[in-house]
């Protein structure tokens, strides 16, 4: 089955908002076996909406469209549907008895006739009903293509995937099997790695296939295969992963498919009933956003404290003034310290502190721009690793990131540090 996803939005065309939605309905069809042949993004007006579902008609078996359903003038979506189906809007009771519900239920303001409209829906259109907002969704079949609209808010689409389109296509017909292994590697450019598995690579059957996915430093690689007879497709992708240890054990990290390395660490701190602590200070907070972002997080996160400036590691952390005089407040010793110190003030078993320069002036440092030093305290050690992370202040900010959940990855999984 062949899938187009069409987003509709100028607010998606002019940068105002980024499309997360696509993505995520990508990985859901590709779990059911469905692949998705193309994404548009469009602007709000109905000429331009036609066209793109004239297009997708002729290429898709299902057409998923978001957004444009909203109350306001703007919002052309329905009307774009009823001039492609040759249809008209009519009013469905079910779904203004809901619109009215929900205002009674959860809005202080009062129900205006523009809220009404969005009961006012194509005649030949099966409804799904929304049960976190006012737009219902709407499955329209034409010429043996399946369309179906949905509202662009991701907590309401993702509700109307996962209990009415998914089943669906699930039911309409038999799918392939589509297996992914994800392999996570650190350490090594995808360059390096494409040079030291080029003969693997080109021994790969025709029906596996190999994707490169670089990052600030990592890069993950995708072992995919689709067919019909699901052991054979599982076999296949897994004879050719363990050869792939073989050939990259010293950088091979772990394995993620859809769990990110944060939600692997966040599960091992879990299972191994550790709790963690975080210092950070060139990094601004964000291994604590990656970490505390997955249900479940309180768990295991003890606490952080973000200590950019000077002073508050010495206030915050009781990181010692005379060390960060003698080695500089970008230095092992002073990553050490933090890490020691958000361990104690928070009673956590593992910390991890994170130090640097990400410029693009040097600050409080006289260390070259980019310098960065990653702390990791445990009940049994301390130690702190320094590393070059380039000259943007973005790419020093990232890599730090991904460095420190490296780190952390590998402590948990009781790994020789690289």
């Amino acid at each position: 089955m062949i899938a187009t996803i069409i987003t509709i939005g100028d607010e998606i065309l002019i940068g105002q908002i980024v499309d997360t939605n696509s993505a995520w309905m990508a990985r859901e069809l590709n779990r059911v076996g469905v692949s998705v042949l193309e994404i548009m993004s469009i602007s709000d007006d109905e000429d331009h909406i036609v066209s793109a579902f004239a297009k997708a008609e002729q290429q898709s078996d299902i057409v998923l469209v978001t957004g444009g359903l909203g109350p306001t003038k703007d919002d052309v979506t329905k009307t774009a549907l009823c001039t492609y189906f040759q249809d008209e809007l009519v009013l469905d009771e079910a779904t203004l008895q809901h619109v009215k519900d929900l205002f009674a239920k959860y809005v202080k303001d009062k129900l205006l006739p523009a809220n009404e409209t969005q009961a006012m829906l194509p005649s030949k259109a099966t409804i799904l009903k929304n049960e976190y907002g006012t737009a219902p969704g709407m499955l329209l079949v034409n010429n043996d293509t399946t369309f179906v609209s949905m509202p662009g808010v991701p907590f309401e689409m993702k509700a109307l995937m996962i209990n009415h389109v998914i089943p669906y296509i699930v039911e309409k017909g038999e799918l392939p099997y589509i297996y992914h292994r994800t392999i996570l590697t650190a350490g090594q450019g995808e360059s390096t790695i494409a040079h030291r598995i080029e003969q693997w690579e080109n021994l790969l059957p025709s029906h596996v296939s190999l994707a490169y996915l670089p990052s600030l430093g990592s890069v993950r690689l995708r072992l995919s295969c689709k067919g019909m007879d699901k052991e054979q497709v599982t076999r296949d992708v897994d004879a050719q992963v363990d050869q792939l240890y073989g050939l990259l054990a010293d950088i091979i990290v772990g394995e993620s498919n859809d769990e990110t390395l944060s939600q692997q660490i966040s599960a091992l701190f879990k299972s191994q009933e550790k709790t963690l602590a975080v210092a950070e200070s060139c990094t601004g907070g964000q291994i604590a956003q990656q970490l505390t972002q997955h249900p479940g997080a309180s768990q295991f996160f003890k606490g952080a404290s973000v200590t950019y400036a000077t002073q508050s590691k010495v206030d915050l952390l009781d990181v010692d003034q005379a060390l960060i005089d003698k080695y500089s407040v970008v230095s092992e010793e002073v990553a050490i310290a933090m890490a020691i110190g958000a361990r104690k003030k928070f009673k956590a078993d593992v910390a991890v502190s994170t130090t640097g320069n990400a410029g693009p002036d040097k600050g409080d440092s006289d260390v070259a721009v980019g310098t960065v030093c990653i702390g990791i305290a445990t009940g049994d050690q301390q130690y702190a690793l320094k590393f070059m992370m380039g000259n943007h202040r973005e790419r020093v900010i990232q890599k730090t990131v991904n460095k420190s959940m490296e780190l952390l990855q590998k402590e948990l999984l009781k790994k020789a540090v690289i």
